[in-house]
């Protein structure tokens, strides 16, 4: 077989090829078979018979599905497990008050401005980590505050800031149910995952 794919169509089907290869790659499963990959991909291109009855393909789809799903179940449990264990362990040290919601945080500056209620819309600084020290958002790296309404974030955010005046900056410590809870935002906040934010509020702006 010849393997130059110098040609414009050529570098097209190999591009194909490439983008279901990344599509694999990006939603994997146990036990992929390449080889049976390109089979079934060679049998479509080629119009040939499936060997297998629709019954039988929805069943073993139906079955990876459920594998995926209770491993990603157990991968859940897990984060949700090291993020109580870490907020727990923070909880002793000197300094880190925690409220009855079970959100904790730190006062790295007191400020003594007002306080935002509720219904305010205030401007921030914040830096957002994993509690294993990954960033995944930080208006401090960008170099531009941001703001918005006190209620239009996670609670833990929300409450937070109707406690801190104005020229604070604490440390937040938020578990996930105050967080993003079991659905996780973005590709870098996976379900159950606690929090760190560092937040710094600039003034209230509305």
């Amino acid at each position: 077989m010849s393997r130059d794919f110098s040609s414009i169509e050529g570098r097209v089907s190999y591009g194909v090829g490439r983008q279901m290869g990344q599509q694999l790659i990006d939603n994997p499963f146990d036990g992929i078979n390449a080889e049976a990959v390109a089979q079934g991909l060679l049998d479509a291109l080629n119009d040939v018979a499936n060997p297998f009855s629709n019954e039988q393909m929805q069943e073993a789809f139906g079955e990876i599905n459920r594998r995926m799903q209770a491993k990603e179940a157990e991968q859940h449990k897990s984060l949700a497990a090291e993020g109580e264990t870490f907020l727990a362990e923070n909880a002793k040290r000197d300094g880190v008050v925690v409220t009855a919601s079970g959100l904790q945080y730190e006062v790295i500056t007191q400020g003594s401005g007002a306080v935002p209620t509720n219904t305010s819309r205030v401007k921030t600084h914040y830096h957002g980590t994993l509690i294993d020290g990954s960033v995944f958002d930080s208006s401090v790296q960008r170099g531009q505050p941001i703001d918005f309404p006190v209620n239009g974030v996670i609670a833990g955010w929300t409450e937070a800031l109707q406690l801190m005046p104005v020229g604070s900056k604490w440390r937040l410590y938020i578990p996930y149910q105050l967080a993003y809870g079991e659905r996780g935002a973005g590709a870098s906040i996976k379900p159950f995952s606690a929090l760190i934010f560092d937040v710094e509020l600039i003034d209230i702006v509305g």
